[in-house]
């Protein structure tokens, strides 16, 4: 069977003005959002995020009607000001296109269609990789997709200044650029400080965490290890970043935790992080437990499953003890 080429039914239209009305038509799973997101996120008006704005959940069916009400509030606004606006939904529905192109008409803005006419099969297909409350039932995805047939053919009688067809479009670069930008701005290629010695911190952590993240730099605490720490109110993680892991010359960070050997232990206990994931583990004591633990005193931790020997536990506190106090 031949790929759905719509642009054979109408006149190849590849124009959107700035600023316009774009708005995404096409069933859930064809990659809406990855076209929306070759415009700045503020440019961008998705159903889904103004669901979980008003309902804490992006797949909340039942909170739809006050997300439209939402979007539609801030579309106002935004089309008032005469800004680039995007709207990322399905939008197969004649009666929501209908209301979007009013909207825009009040305001003397002009509206692009821009169709995203993925098959039918790799729409369906995408859903099974979705969270469970974002995944849309397949007779659903068939249902919008042929809707989205269907309108094809009128949508310039619906009033639409340009259909443009997804396949047709170069905005890769659109894509990029933002993000070419970004990693200068990171490394200092752009004439700024660049991010310095948290490159590495963002990599591993993300950047949400750069602003509580502190460097206490002649911190003997690790060994001569460059010290940190991740600070909010009362809550503190700190960390060392490692310059010779395993002696194999790699880079990476190691969490002080507790000492599962002994609760008493005054030794430093460290513990591999590879993400945030490990940082949430070590802040709730999970981490302590993980067979890479290694104290300054009592060694790696291991972890058999079984019950610690009391014995052996009390040799261990009784070696600490001489350690520490001779």
């Amino acid at each position: 069977m031949k790929p759905l080429r719509l642009d054979n039914v109408l006149p190849v239209d590849m124009t959107i003005p700035a600023p316009s009305l774009v708005v995404l038509i096409g069933a859930a799973g064809s990659g809406k959002s990855t076209w929306a997101r070759t415009w700045p996120d503020t440019q961008v008006l998705e159903l889904d995020r103004f669901r979980a704005l008003v309902s804490d959940d992006a797949g909340c069916q039942e909170a739809t009607g006050h997300a439209v009400l939402a979007l539609e509030a801030v579309l106002e606004a935004r089309l008032a000001r005469r800004k680039m606006t995007v709207v990322d939904a399905t939008n197969c529905e004649q009666a929501v296109r209908a209301n979007l192109i009013a909207t825009a008409r009040r305001h003397g803005m002009p509206t692009v269609a821009l169709v995203v006419p993925t098959p039918a099969s790799v729409c369906v297909a995408r859903q099974k990789a979705r969270p469970a409350n974002r995944r849309v039932p397949k007779h659903i995805v068939l249902a919008q997709h042929a809707a989205m047939v269907d309108a094809w053919r009128g949508l310039p009688g619906e009033g639409f200044d340009h259909v443009v067809v997804a396949d047709n479009l170069h905005r890769l670069e659109t894509l990029l650029t933002p993000l070419s930008d970004a990693r200068h701005a990171d490394l200092g290629w752009d004439g700024s400080e660049g991010l310095g010695d948290l490159l590495l911190v963002r990599r591993y952590f993300g950047p949400e965490l750069l602003p509580l993240w502190r460097w206490r730099d002649g911190s003997q605490l690790a060994d001569g290890d460059r010290v940190a720490e991740i600070r909010l109110g009362a809550d503190r993680i700190v960390l060392t970043q490692r310059t010779d892991v395993d002696g194999a010359g790699d880079v990476g960070f190691d969490v002080l935790v507790g000492c599962p050997a002994a609760d008493e232990c005054d030794g430093q206990a460290w513990a591999p992080v590879y993400n945030v994931t490990d940082l949430l583990r070590a802040l709730t004591g999970e981490l302590m437990n993980d067979p890479d633990v290694r104290c300054t005193v009592h060694g790696p931790h291991k972890n058999d499953g079984q019950e610690d020997d009391p014995e052996g536990r009390a040799d261990l506190e009784a070696q600490y003890a001489e350690a520490v106090w001779g």
